[in-house]
């Protein structure tokens, strides 16, 4: 049983490192279209919180979720939602948006140094 809880323990702080890992801000372009955007996240356990920021409008991300290496959240921007789900590999994240309604695409964003 000690062994079980200090496993337990380790996995527990391992998770809370790994996501504070995505904390700050984040650039990069939606592919294809080559137009730039900009995050930034702060991870409170799993819950996710930040901004999105394209073509100069700030918008607060909403539903934000952090479970691992893997995110989600909504973006409310002027043409509609925007559902995105994204997989963190060390300063990169790899996303994928949809309105709901047939507009998809992918981001690439880099965390700012």
């Amino acid at each position: 049983m000690k062994y079980l809880s200090i496993v337990l323990a380790v996995l527990l702080l391992t998770c809370f490192a790994f996501a504070a890992d995505i904390d700050g801000k984040w650039s990069g372009t939606i592919t294809g279209m080559e137009i730039p955007i900009e995050f930034t996240f702060k991870a409170e356990g799993q819950t996710l919180t930040g901004f999105h920021i394209v073509s100069g409008t700030q918008t607060a991300i909403k539903d934000g979720k952090i479970d691992g290496n893997n995110i989600s959240f909504v973006a409310e921007l002027e043409m509609g939602k925007f559902a995105h789900k994204g997989v963190i590999s060390g300063d990169t994240i790899k996303m994928t948006y949809d309105d709901g309604g047939g507009q998809t695409g992918e981001i690439v964003v880099k965390k700012a140094k």
